[in-house]
């Protein structure tokens, strides 16, 4: 579900009705038309008036699974639609639905400090919160004893922030809820749009971006990281994870407790780094893989498939790091030469 703290919400409005505001008129008829849409969601989280999307066959166990009100799917899909939710089948689901989402919430309303807030309120301080010069702060910010906030950090409309908080000047902080003892870094980017496109090549049309970023206790961001928000969900930082400088993490990652990635490292959207993960500096993900419980990714390795607990992985593509040592001994060796005989 999205959350209209940080994202205003244009609707609720009538399943027909919506589709014809998109351009899609008569794909439902009857009773389907008339249900009322009061959200989107992702498949597993929708709930019977919310509106999800199925695009492609990845999404199978999820849909056969789900408990939206209404899924935009793709038509292989069609048939896989569980009783009690309607099903719209699109040529470009996945477009429609990226109109929809456009439609119900506005870019408009998507701004950082999303002027007009009325319905947020004012920010709310606890006591001995320190304020740096030339801070500013959206409307229904709320931000928790002994934290303080360093000078000219921009801090959006919506957003909470725990207490014993450090966060070090020049910092932006968009669509986030930040724990305790969490100390973020000159320079960093929180809750920035996830990259995320339509007709890649070609038209190259921005998915909105509507999620997240969920950073719990003892989290600390090195200088100049950016860490991305969901594009409907969220993309969450464990606890007591620590994150070095120039480090990317995309819409959508979930990141466990008590991790370390180094400088230089860039997590795709939809990656999962199970607990007690080490990340040597510059590792890369391609996204939507897994990295097991308590494995070690070394430097400049580039993550492509999933992995299980307790993994040591190194090279481009990764892979286990004693297959990795015996390919380097090869190559060397027949580089050189066999000299034998």
């Amino acid at each position: 579900m999205v959350d209209t703290r940080f994202h205003r919400f244009a609707g609720p409005v009538a399943l027909g009705a919506l589709l014809e505001q998109i351009g899609l008129p008569g794909l439902v008829d009857g009773s389907e038309a008339e249900l009322i849409i009061s959200g989107v969601a992702e498949l597993d989280l929708a709930g019977p008036n919310d509106l999800a999307l199925a695009a492609h066959t990845s999404y199978i166990e999820e849909l056969r699974r789900t408990n939206a009100g209404a899924v935009f799917v793709s038509g292989a899909l069609r048939d896989v639609v569980p009783a009690g939710t309607v099903g719209v089948a699109a040529d470009k689901a996945h477009n429609a639905f990226a109109d929809v989402l456009d439609f119900l919430y506005p870019s408009s309303t998507r701004s950082i400090i999303a002027a007009g807030r009325d319905d947020l309120g004012a920010p709310i301080f606890e006591r001995d919160v320190t304020i740096g010069s030339n801070v500013v702060i959206g409307a229904g910010v709320e931000i928790g004893r002994g934290t303080i906030i360093g000078a000219n950090t921009v801090i959006g409309a919506g957003v909470t922030i725990g207490r014993n908080c450090t966060i070090a000047a020049n910092c932006t902080i968009d669509c986030a809820h930040i724990g305790n003892d969490v100390v973020l870094h000159s320079g960093v980017r929180i809750g920035t749009e996830g990259f995320g496109w339509l007709d890649f090549g070609s038209s190259n049309r921005k998915i909105p971006q509507l999620g997240r970023v969920i950073i719990q206790d003892r989290v600390e961001v090195g200088a100049n990281s950016t860490i991305d928000r969901g594009a409907l969900g969220d993309t969450v930082i464990g606890d007591g994870t620590k994150i070095d400088n120039l480090v990317q993490i995309g819409h959508n990652c979930r990141i466990g407790r008590n991790c370390l990635i180094a400088a230089m490292s860039g997590l795709s959207g939809s990656t999962i780094v199970e607990d007690g993960v080490l990340m040597g500096g510059g590792v890369g993900t391609s996204g939507h893989v897994t990295i097991g419980a308590g494995s070690v990714v070394h430097g400049r390795a580039a993550v492509t498939k999933n992995w299980p607990a307790g993994s040591k992985l190194a090279g481009a593509p990764a892979q286990d790091i004693r297959d990795f040592w015996r390919e380097i001994a090869v190559m060397r060796k027949l580089s050189k030469g066999d000299k034998r005989g």
